[in-house]
């Protein structure tokens, strides 16, 4: 095995488009979740933005359009999911891996005629001066904006349920719905905001998966990305500075391990190939363990349905 293979500026690089698309689904389940919502459906919602925004910038050349596409059917498979749980009140455990299940057949079936193809992927954005720095420019700063556009989500979403009224609201409502609702709050309307936000962020995560990250179509590739999004949420404690680093731990060991074995480790390639569900898992299991119940814990009713005439 020759380890000088490995260039530590290229390796740090590709974690980042690794992480992108989990960082992406998991931030928008982590606002769901807090809304008192379990959506299982991240996986399908991911797999369905994949197709859909491949499909999109074949057909038009445009990257950017199959990106707004794919968030925009993200957000269109979760409503289906908010309206019969939310409306009509069906089971959000068993709607939610109904909803992996369509996204799966769906993909598969508008992905067909698609295989095999190559998509015109984003250019890599030169940010003035910071992308000329030695080192780090091109380690951090030569990235495309999706990149940029997951990490400043981050922030936006920490800022937003921290600090404005309407995060407050959402809080409130994932603490105690009937509460939320005797003091005036649409609490449907909350939830079903918030489910496609949801949607949308995991139809951009798996669209970065087709146009970015393999910049081609191939049925199942999302390879349980969402499911390790939903991992990631409950492990962070509902935060997302945790969520980030979850999503950064993961791609940084899925990265890892390819190298490796590019480098020229054989013995037990099936253990490193699981290495990165593993080790994610294990790592946020003892963040979680080690820290003190807080207002980050699991939104009291989650999962719970909510009827608006009792």
């Amino acid at each position: 095995m020759d380890l000088s293979n490995i260039n530590p500026i290229l390796l740090i690089a590709s974690i980042m488009i690794s992480a992108t698309p989990i960082l992406l689904a998991a931030l928008g389940e982590m606002v769901v979740e807090k809304s008192g919502v379990l959506n299982l459906g991240v996986e399908g919602m991911m797999i369905s933005g994949a197709v859909i925004g491949f499909i999109v910038a074949i057909n038009t050349g445009a990257p950017l359009l199959g990106f707004a596409t794919a968030a925009v059917a993200g957000a269109v498979l979760s409503l289906s999911f908010g309206i019969l749980t939310q409306v009509l009140l069906s089971n959000q455990v068993a709607t939610g891996l109904g909803l992996t299940l369509l996204g799966l057949g769906l993909s598969s079936l508008l992905g067909k005629p698609y295989e095999g193809m190559k998509a015109e992927t984003l250019p890599k954005l030169d940010i003035p001066v910071l992308g000329d720095l030695p080192v780090v420019g091109r380690m951090l700063f030569s990235h495309d904006i999706m990149v940029y556009l997951s990490l400043a989500l981050v922030v936006a979403v920490w800022a937003f349920l921290k600090y404005t009224r309407a995060g407050l609201i959402l809080r409130a409502v994932g603490e105690s719905h009937d509460s939320a609702h005797a003091l005036g709050y649409k609490v449907v309307r909350v939830r079903l905001l918030a489910i496609m936000f949801g949607g949308a962020c995991a139809g951009l995560g798996g669209a970065y998966l087709s146009l970015v990250r393999v910049p081609q179509w191939t049925e199942g590739m999302t390879a349980g990305a969402g499911w390790i999004a939903l991992a990631i949420v409950v492990f962070a404690s509902w935060r997302a500075g945790r969520v980030l680093i979850g999503a950064y731990l993961f791609g940084g060991i899925t990265v890892l391990q390819l190298n490796l074995q590019a480098a020229g480790l054989t013995w037990g390639v099936q253990y490193l190939s699981m290495s990165p569900y593993l080790i994610t898992i294990l790592v946020l299991v003892f963040i979680s363990s080690n820290r003190s119940r807080s207002n980050h814990d699991a939104p009291a009713t989650l999962g719970r349905t909510f009827h608006a005439t009792r």
